[in-house]
């Protein structure tokens, strides 16, 4: 279940090990010395992953703005935080996208696929630990209410996205645009046929 396991304060060190040990699943990400284990996700969690990716890998082909990933990753952006975004695009670094975890000190996007046992921790935890760490855009996917909370730093609130999410990171010449009802009816099995 992804919860904190315990309360005790993790390391990231400690993190580390469990890592090696487990392969990819569950999931281990560490925030402010708590451990949150997640363990493999459903299908149409994987299949929204995997069309974000697909989509904003086409997107970025065209833009140099960054390169797009996914899970499992090692990303510490503050140091003692460790955190392992569904999809998440890094910024290129003269040109070039960075070629281990520790290269990586920033992002331009984090994409969390909700989860009935991570829904809290990526609308919560994680989401707090973005905007502070100062990830310009944190999307929330929302599979079963069909919509995207999109977070900035300093937000309060999210802007709820059910149409067409829209997104042009720094140093991109054109915007980003992927229409939801057709990804949820893709993920959802709607109408595979239509999509």
């Amino acid at each position: 279940m992804g919860m904190p396991a315990g309360t005790r304060r993790w390391t990231a060190a400690e993190v580390r090990e469990l890592q090696d040990e487990s392969r990819a699943w569950p999931r281990y990400e560490l925030i402010a010395g708590a451990l949150l284990v997640t363990p493999a996700p459903r299908v149409a969690h994987q299949g929204a992953v995997s069309l974000l990716l697909m989509a904003l890998a086409g997107y970025l082909d065209t833009e140099t703005a960054g390169e797009v990933l996914t899970s499992p990753a090692d990303i510490e952006l503050e140091p003692e935080n460790i955190t392992q975004p569904d999809v998440f695009v890094v910024p290129l670094t003269g040109g070039r996208r960075p070629r281990e975890w520790p290269d990586v000190k920033a992002l331009l996007l984090a994409v969390e696929v909700l989860s009935p046992s991570n829904a809290e921790h990526d609308r919560w935890t994680k989401r707090i630990y973005y905007q502070g760490a100062g990830v310009p855009e944190y999307w929330v996917v929302d599979l079963d209410a069909r919509a995207v909370e999109r977070w900035r730093p300093g937000d309060d609130r999210p802007g709820i996205v059910r149409g067409s999410l829209q997104w042009k990171p720094a140093g991109a010449l054109t915007t980003f645009a992927l229409d939801l009802p057709r990804l949820f009816a893709r993920v959802l099995d709607d109408d595979i046929a239509a999509g």
